[in-house]
């Protein structure tokens, strides 16, 4: 795989240059303090590090329960555990960090809790169906984010304990409904989603971190991140959540998704988040 890996590399950054300015532009925004050459290393590291995502995402499609617990270990499963022992349903609240896609596939034989992984849905009608049917083969369900609303209330009702796991750094599709913040330098529109549903089922929320060990292998802990989401404020979490992700980012800003177009949108006139 390492192989595969620095040959995507070489093609993606030095033949093809895949959004090569959309990279550089935001590494630039977001980090206006560091020299040319800082960013630049950050640059040709993100980039070695596309690649291995790239080819770690086709080794998941197909990849083992065993392969894929080897290379994705969760290191503190118990933090989950215990809500399970209550019956409760949690919300996983992380990002486009390291690798997402073992845990989207793994995400219901690795915890006790029923997997549900929240996202947008695949746009590409030639591959899209058969990348949805293989990331739910080990019973993991994946939820269109317009229909998240209907599935949690089912599983409320039948008080299933679920999983929710939500990447809150998705780029929000409407700027006026979206929660406004400072990240990165930059203003930056957030989903609302997790804070939804923690507020009005009163869910906890877990933070998790996914640190790349070696290449292909990974380590995931878990974190208490609001234990009572009813007893905050309004956008504590959404904002607690931004803080967070941003520290992370600035500490290790490779591992993050620079080539996505996060910053699409523009803060609307007058946005109070009200």
């Amino acid at each position: 795989m390492r192989l595969i890996a620095d040959i995507v590399y070489l093609v993606i950054y030095h033949l093809v240059g895949y959004r090569r300015g959309v990279v550089r532009r935001n590494l630039a925004n977001a980090f206006p303090e560091k020299e040319e050459r800082e960013r630049k290393l950050i640059e040709r590291r993100y980039y070695h590090h596309l690649a291995d995502i790239a080819v770690e995402f086709v080794h998941n499609l197909f990849a083992s329960p065993v392969s894929i617990k080897r290379r994705y270990r969760i290191v503190n499963r118990e933090v989950v555990d215990r809500y399970y022992e209550r019956g409760q349903t949690v919300i996983l609240l992380s990002a486009h960090y390291n690798n997402w896609e073992y845990m989207v596939s793994s995400l219901n034989m690795q915890m006790l809790h029923h997997g549900i992984g929240v996202g947008k849905p695949l746009n590409d009608n030639l591959t899209g169906p058969f990348i949805a049917r293989r990331r739910i083969r080990y019973g993991t369900e994946v939820v269109d984010q317009r229909d998240v609303r209907q599935v949690v209330e089912y599983y409320d009702r039948y008080h299933v304990p679920c999983a929710l796991m939500m990447l809150g750094d998705q780029s929000p599709s409407n700027a006026a409904k979206s929660y406004w913040t400072r990240f990165l330098n930059q203003d930056t529109a957030f989903l609302y989603g997790a804070e939804y549903f923690a507020r009005k089922y009163g869910y906890p929320v877990l933070y998790y971190v996914v640190k790349k060990v070696r290449r292909g292998y990974y380590e995931v802990t878990f974190t208490p991140f609001c234990e009572h989401p009813r007893e905050v404020a309004q956008y504590e979490i959404v904002e607690r959540y931004a803080r967070t992700l941003e520290k992370q980012i600035e500490e290790q800003p490779e591992y993050w998704l620079w080539s996505h177009r996060r910053w699409k949108l523009t803060k609307p006139e007058q946005h109070s988040n009200e």
